[in-house]
């Protein structure tokens, strides 16, 4: 019987409020968080941590500041990924025009920058919902783009509007090696996590909740609408904002307006579908599944290719795995409309019993 809930009790205060009230999660978590700082960069090559690994991480982030909003708080965005550039944009200019600034405290004001565009395309919220706030943080997605390519201040006057992110000095050291940008991009995600979590179980967090399940009745039992909503907004678009400013810094290096397209934010949409809306955990498993499944496809396409020597066209391989992608994609919504998380949380039900069925 590994994972059983019966028979641990709190004797006090700080006991029943931890983050992980149950042994087996804080295990869990631990050995994980061992495995990814100590195990992973002694065995992992460049490439799974280029390619791989910081931008699961990147996404994961992005995926958990809109599970905050659409999961929790229950408003719907399509603007993820705008907010994401104003993240990567913010960030560069913090760096390049404010003397001396930590990039830890560049990365800062690329969230507070998303963060205030969050509230401002957040104000409709107050009086439409659903498919019309879907489409009006759209607007918002189409307005940030064409302002970064439009205003020269943003891109420090570029002509292409490409920006180079500055070298990453974190206390004096540069991180210049794949490895370092992981373990930086863990560290940072690892603690936006676990704050994201604790956030949940507030009375903040409680109230994203009620305002998620009813408005109208939250309304009436005194949560304040307007100040719950754009917090809402404000909290999950500084998540965003952040990944954006790791997805320049520490992913790309490189990066033009293009790199936060509209694709980029349906992407971020598909993983907490597929992860589980409303959960923590679940953006982590969409955003692991979104990056691997592509990947997993590209390498068994090239498997077939060499084994059977059959002569397979790019296009046919690139068209393909899209249409195998978005079949693998409805194929799950169908048979586990609510993600994988649920099914991490019926695996739990089981291991409650094992190995005695009944």
């Amino acid at each position: 019987m590994l994972y059983r809930e019966a028979g641990q009790f709190k004797s006090t205060y700080a006991e029943d409020q931890q983050i992980f009230p149950i042994l087996q999660d804080r295990i869990g978590i631990g050995v994980i968080l061992v495995f990814a700082f100590f195990v992973v960069p002694a065995i992992a090559t460049q490439y799974w941590f280029s390619a791989l690994l910081t931008p699961f991480l990147i996404l994961s982030l992005a995926a958990l500041g809109l599970n905050i909003l659409t999961g929790y708080a229950g408003q719907l965005s399509l603007g993820t990924a705008a907010f994401m550039a104003v993240g990567a944009f913010m960030a560069y200019n913090a760096e390049l025009r404010i003397p001396h600034i930590p990039l830890l405290g560049s990365f800062a004001i690329g969230g507070l920058c998303a963060a205030a565009v969050g509230i401002v395309f957040g104000l409709p919220s107050l009086r439409i919902k659903g498919f019309y706030l879907a489409v009006a943080t759209l607007a918002c997605q189409f307005f940030v783009l064409w302002a970064i390519n439009r205003v020269g201040w943003i891109t420090n006057y570029s002509s292409s509007g490409v920006i180079s992110a500055q070298k990453i000095v974190i206390f004096g050291h540069t991180v210049g090696t794949s490895a370092g940008k992981y373990l930086l991009t863990l560290t940072i995600v690892a603690v936006m996590a676990l704050l994201a979590k604790n956030l949940m179980r507030s009375e903040t967090g409680r109230a994203f909740m009620a305002i998620r399940d009813m408005d109208v009745a939250a309304s009436v039992i005194g949560i304040p609408m307007m100040k719950t909503k754009l917090m809402a907004f404000a909290i999950s678009s500084f998540y965003c904002g952040v990944a954006g400013a790791m997805y320049a810094y520490c992913y790309l290096g490189t990066v033009e307006p293009e790199a936060f397209n509209l694709d980029l934010s349906f992407r971020i949409l598909f993983m907490i579908i597929i992860g589980g809306v409303g959960s923590i955990m679940g953006s982590f498993l969409g955003a692991g599944f979104i990056t691997l499944v592509p990947i997993f496809l590209n390498l068994s396409t090239d498997w077939i290719s060499s084994t059977f020597n059959i002569e397979i066209s790019h296009t046919v391989v690139s068209n393909g795995e899209a249409i195998i992608f978005g079949a693998l994609i409805i194929f799950f919504l169908i048979v586990e409309p609510l993600g994988l998380a649920r099914l991490w949380q019926i695996a739990k039900e089981k291991l409650r019993l094992w190995p005695f069925p009944h």
